[in-house]
C-alpha cells in the first residue's frame, strides 16, 4: 500500500484515544500551556482525550503513568517536559527504560526541526518515541515551543496512521 492508502485506510477507524502527561514540579491545570494546546489540537482534529494529568518528574509516577494511559484505552500518549539533562530530567530516562520498539526517527527529526528555532542547544533534547504494550508514546521536551513543532511537524500528521500501524 501507498502512504496516502495507508493514512485513508487508518482514517477510516475513527478518532484516536489520546492521553497527555505533563511532566513539571511546578505547573498546574490553570498554567499548562502544552496541555491546553494538546486538548485544543485533539479537539479540533476530531480525536478523543482519554487521560490527562501532570505529574511530577519522577520515575515512578511516569511508569504509573503509562499504566493509566493503558487502563483507560489510550493509544497514542504523548508526555511533555522531563527531557533535558539536568538532574531533575528522569523522564526520559524511565520511558527509555520501558519502550519495547523505539522510534529513532522521532528523535532524530525533533532535533532537526528544533535546530531551526534554537540552533545547537537542540543537541540537549532528549524527545523520544516508541511503543509500550500496543500503545505508542511520545516524550518531547516542555517548552510551548517544542510541543508546538512535534504536535504540528512530527505527530498530528501521522497520528491515525500510528494508531492504525499499532493494531494491524
Amino acid at each position: 500500500m501507498s502512504r496516502e492508502q495507508h493514512q485513508q485506510k487508518s482514517a477510516e477507524r475513527g478518532p484516536v484515544m489520546v492521553g497527555i502527561v505533563t511532566v513539571s514540579d511546578t505547573r498546574t491545570e490553570a498554567d499548562d500551556l502544552n496541555g491546553q494546546f494538546l486538548k485544543r489540537e485533539l479537539a479540533n482534529a476530531g480525536h478523543r482525550l482519554a487521560l490527562y494529568q501532570i505529574i511530577k518528574d519522577e520515575p515512578k509516577q511516569v511508569g504509573a503513568a503509562l499504566d493509566e494511559a493503558l487502563a483507560v484505552g489510550v493509544q497514542v500518549l504523548l508526555f511533555n517536559g522531563g527531557t533535558g539533562i539536568s538532574q531533575r530530567d528522569t523522564t526520559y530516562d524511565a520511558l527509555a527504560a520501558k519502550l519495547e520498539k523505539t522510534l529513532p526517527g522521532f528523535g532524530e527529526l525533533f532535533r532537526m526541526l528544533s535546530w531551526e528555532q534554537v540552533g545547537a542547544a537542540a543537541i540537549l533534547s532528549r524527545a523520544v518515541a516508541g511503543t509500550y504494550k500496543g500503545m505508542a508514546v511520545f516524550s518531547t521536551p516542555g517548552s510551548t515551543k517544542a510541543v508546538v513543532l512535534a504536535w504540528e511537524k512530527l505527530i498530528a500528521p501521522e497520528l491515525s496512521h500510528i494508531a492504525w500501524e499499532l493494531v494491524r
